[in-house]
């Protein structure tokens, strides 16, 4: 699959926005990148060109804040997080992509209203929500590298420190792309011709991406810039679900 100039250069764009709010956060990445980038490429070729950059991202974020990884909370989730993606995974190679994207755009309205909205300080959660929410983020990983969210609403309700918050959930998504790695790898996704010259040519964007959230994060307050986001993935959403209804 051939890539003209402009289609490159909105998918830098996106990936550098997308990571500057992984940056930022520690997570976030494809629920701000997947809405734009299936305006532009395929979802099968989006869902493991995301994957790519996890990675990386993931990589350097956990092994910058290993020390303060909660591991309990981890292994609460992981295996009913590998139940979900082994479904979702299946749905991605099975589910016809218009009623894959039409999922994808409900999921995103919903959350990002939820996030806009909501005003209340986080209330604790027992462990028992772990097989539920560990499962839901799966799934929705698998399909759209957008668990981020889900696993955050268990581990905000978790964890006070904000340090071992951010690091936990960058660790669980580096946990995550390395699961996806060997599930997508069973089921031909990552054979796919262009994926890696295209995540070749990207990749510089996302670690950009990830040095600027870095430099951002104690200088601007995230909440507010996460909230600007979920404006405009509200337009992503809704021309989603208007495009596949």
């Amino acid at each position: 699959m051939a890539f003209g100039t402009e289609t490159i250069v909105l998918l830098a764009l996106i990936v550098l926005m997308a990571y500057t709010v992984f940056g930022l956060t520690g997570f976030g990445s494809s629920i701000t990148a997947m809405p734009l980038l299936v305006q532009v490429i395929p979802l099968k070729l989006a869902v493991p060109l995301m994957l790519m950059f996890d990675l990386c991202s993931g990589l350097l974020m956990g092994m910058r804040n290993r020390r303060v990884i909660d591991r309990k909370e981890l292994l609460r989730l992981i295996p009913y997080m590998l139940v979900g993606m082994a479904i979702g995974v299946f749905a991605l190679v099975k589910v016809p992509e218009r009623w894959l994207l039409l999922i994808l755009g409900t999921f995103i309205l919903a959350y990002s209203a939820w996030s806009l909205l909501l005003k209340r300080e986080p209330q604790p959660l027992a462990s028992g929500w772990s097989a539920p929410l560990g499962m839901a983020g799966g799934m929705f990983t698998a399909l759209f590298g957008t668990g981020g969210p889900i696993y955050t609403i268990y581990l905000t309700r978790r964890l006070d420190d904000k340090a071992v918050l951010r690091a936990t959930i960058s660790a669980l998504i580096f946990t995550t792309s390395i699961s996806r790695l060997v599930f997508f790898s069973s089921v031909g996704l990552l054979q796919q011709n262009s994926l890696f010259s295209l995540a070749a040519m990207l990749l510089p964007c996302s670690l950009l991406g990830l040095y600027l959230g870095n430099r951002l994060h104690s200088r601007l307050p995230a909440q507010r810039v996460v909230q600007a986001i979920w404006v405009i993935l509200i337009a992503g959403g809704v021309s989603l679900v208007a495009r596949n209804l």
